[in-house]
């Protein structure tokens, strides 16, 4: 069994836990493990926070799932004003910090992460996960 769901969200916090739970729900009806659910579902809070903390010029942003018994792909796209790719998303954050862990985390969660984004015409954030 494969569900693709395909979600436009309106830029706000509620959104969040919104599509988290969806992605639950799909995760829990194909019986993937729950280690693999969880990675899941932080690599997916931090991308759609990081829309809604940081996608300035965009009312709404697009995840779409794509989730089967032994994968899952993710997209969260926005059309705010991008984000510096040169910045040090792959560097550990100093751990006094507050901020700066939510691309982190999603590298080290998630498989295949691949990032796009260009001034004033917004970013995507991919990320995958293949389950035993």
């Amino acid at each position: 069994m494969r569900m693709s769901v395909r979600l436009n969200l309106p830029r706000e916090v509620d959104s969040v836990p919104a599509v988290r739970r969806l992605l639950r729900c799909a995760l829990s009806i194909l019986k993937v493990d729950r280690q693999a659910g969880a990675d899941l579902e932080i690599a997916l809070t931090e991308a759609c926070a990081n829309v809604v903390k940081h996608a300035s010029g965009a009312d709404k942003f697009e995840v779409r799932l794509d989730v089967g018994h032994d994968h899952c792909a993710i997209d969260v796209v926005d059309e705010g004003n991008g984000f510096d790719l040169g910045a040090d998303a792959a560097a550990s954050p100093p751990a006094h910090s507050e901020r700066g862990r939510g691309l982190f985390l999603i590298k080290a969660l998630g498989e295949n992460v691949r990032m796009q984004s260009s001034p004033r015409t917004g970013s995507l954030i991919h990320f995958e996960k293949s389950f035993a």
